[in-house]
Order: C-alpha cells, then sequence, then structure tokens
C-alpha cells in the first residue's frame, strides 16, 4: 500500500494499492476542504483502504492547517468513529 497523496491537478486525494486506485474527491478554497465523494474499486473493497484513504487525507489537511466539511457519507462516518480529527471540523 502506498501513501496518501494530494493530486490537486484533479481535486482529489489518490491511495494506489496493488494496482488500483482508491480517490477521496474534494473542493479546495483558501483554509479549507470540502470532500465530495470516495471511490474505492470493488477489487479493494473490504480490506479498510477507504479508512486508510480518509485517514491519510485528514492528516494531510491538519499537516497543512485546514479545516475539512464533509458532503460525502463514507468520510462523515468515518469522522464520526475518530472524534480525533473533530478538531478540523469547520
Amino acid at each position: 500500500m502506498s501513501e496518501v497523496r494530494d493530486n490537486a491537478a484533479l481535486s482529489r486525494f489518490e491511495l494506489e494499492v496493488d494496482g488500483h486506485t482508491a480517490v477521496a474527491y474534494y473542493r479546495a478554497s483558501p483554509g479549507l476542504i470540502t470532500f465530495t465523494h470516495t471511490e474505492v474499486p470493488p477489487e479493494l473493497g473490504g480490506r479498510g483502504v477507504g479508512s486508510t484513504l480518509v485517514r491519510g487525507a485528514l492528516e494531510l489537511a491538519r499537516a497543512e492547517g485546514r479545516k475539512v466539511v464533509s458532503r460525502c457519507p463514507f468520510v462523515s462516518a468515518y469522522l464520526g468513529k475518530h472524534p480525533e480529527f473533530n478538531d478540523l471540523l469547520a
């Protein structure tokens, strides 16, 4: 499993696993990331790839000093289970 990276040109965070790419799309504005949709290829389902992707994306947001808004049900569910990221919520 590779590291989560920010592909700003495509407005998405990416995580490559076994030749497949999981993505978390976002809209960026000054100091803010709004997550809009997360996609995990079926080949990677059930392996925690989505959670690893979202955790990495949130850690990158924190490192950049950005706040987070979720419009994605998966990201919202993740945030609900991981209060350690509550400080990022806008």
